[in-house]
């Protein structure tokens, strides 16, 4: 075993500790304030902040899309905030559900993700569109690649800025054979499998011909999809699509002169278009906030407890996620 899975191992096991000595005080006081508990309970969950009040009923939701697009479940409250899978989806079902949300402002700053969480709000936002009849218009940031242009494609209008690094269209998935490493020093893999391709991308041995070629299948399938939805978002024949997606990254120019997005524009200026070209001037505009818990409150106090611990928690999420199943991706940028 490396260092460096036994490094994951332990921080893992510490974590595990220090989640368990939380969950024991929080419910120690739960038993002794359950009144004043569940009055803060009645209050967790989401609320809508104005940015820019209106006049009538009409509103403007503005969603915020940061970090690695990937479903961690759960988040422990010692981590450093990031990418909410589940209050992302959860807001674009407020929308589906809200007659009054009349535009939706998507603000992308990602370089990608799970193919399969990709596909979540890519749905989510055709839904949205589709039966809602209601416009949806993209403000990329400093990033928004491969799953982030993804769940950006179907927009009506997607706008950039200078300096945006966007593009990366396609597929990856990786692992790493430590084989030649642990022959080198004498380390033996002991793998008890029922059937050949158990192990495929295993980190103890070479693919196989054709386990790569099964594998590039499910690559290729994923790719196509990817292909086919920026073809039907942004008009575009198939032939234009594929000259730029060969995995290349751009600019904001060169996304526009691609045709893969309309327009320069921050997220202020994207209100704006959307007011404009929906007649949405006098709209509400506003975004999702998450309600604070008692147990969240608590989590950022311990977190600041304890000297330089969101770059610690960063390091200690990469150790854990380097030891995830090889999948499938649309990410650009440290795999």
């Amino acid at each position: 075993m490396t260092a460096k899975r036994w490094i994951a191992i332990i921080a893992a096991s510490i974590l595990l500790i220090v989640s368990i000595g939380v969950n024991t005080l929080s419910y120690f006081f739960t038993r002794d304030f359950s009144g004043f508990l569940d009055e803060m309970a009645a209050t967790d969950g989401y609320s809508e902040n104005i940015i820019e009040a209106g006049r009538g009923k009409d509103k403007i939701a503005v969603l915020t899309l940061d970090g690695v697009i990937q479903d961690l479940g759960n988040v422990s409250p010692f981590l450093p905030v990031g990418y909410n899978h589940g209050f992302f989806m959860n807001q674009l079902h407020e929308i589906y559900e809200d007659p009054f949300v009349k535009g939706v402002v998507l603000s992308v700053n990602s370089p990608g993700g799970g193919v399969v969480e990709s596909a979540d709000i890519y749905d989510a936002i055709r839904m949205i569109q589709e039966d809602k009849e209601i416009p949806v218009y993209v403000s990329m940031g400093g990033m928004a690649a491969s799953g982030g242009y993804y769940v950006s494609a179907p927009a009506e209008k997607i706008f950039v800025n200078h300096e945006t690094i966007t593009g990366s269209i396609g597929v990856i998935m990786e692992s790493i054979n430590f084989a030649k490493l642990a022959e080198k020093y004498g380390v033996d893999f002991n793998t008890i499998k029922t059937g050949p391709y158990k192990d495929i991308m295993s980190s103890s041995r070479e693919m196989t011909a054709e386990e790569r070629e099964m594998l590039q299948e499910m690559i290729n399938d994923s790719y196509e999809r990817f292909v086919d939805i920026i073809v039907e978002g942004r008009g575009m024949s198939d032939a234009a699509v594929r000259k730029v997606a060969d995995g290349r990254i751009m600019n904001g120019r060169q996304a526009i002169e691609a045709g893969l997005a309309d327009d320069y524009g921050k997220v202020g200026d994207v209100i704006s278009a959307i007011q404009e070209d929906h007649e949405l001037q006098n709209a509400t505009v506003f975004e999702y906030t998450m309600n604070e818990s008692l147990s969240s409150l608590f989590g950022m106090k311990l977190t600041s407890m304890f000297a330089n611990q969101r770059i610690e928690n960063e390091l200690l999420g990469k150790l854990l996620s380097d030891y995830s199943a090889p999948r499938m991706m649309y990410l650009y940028g440290n795999h």
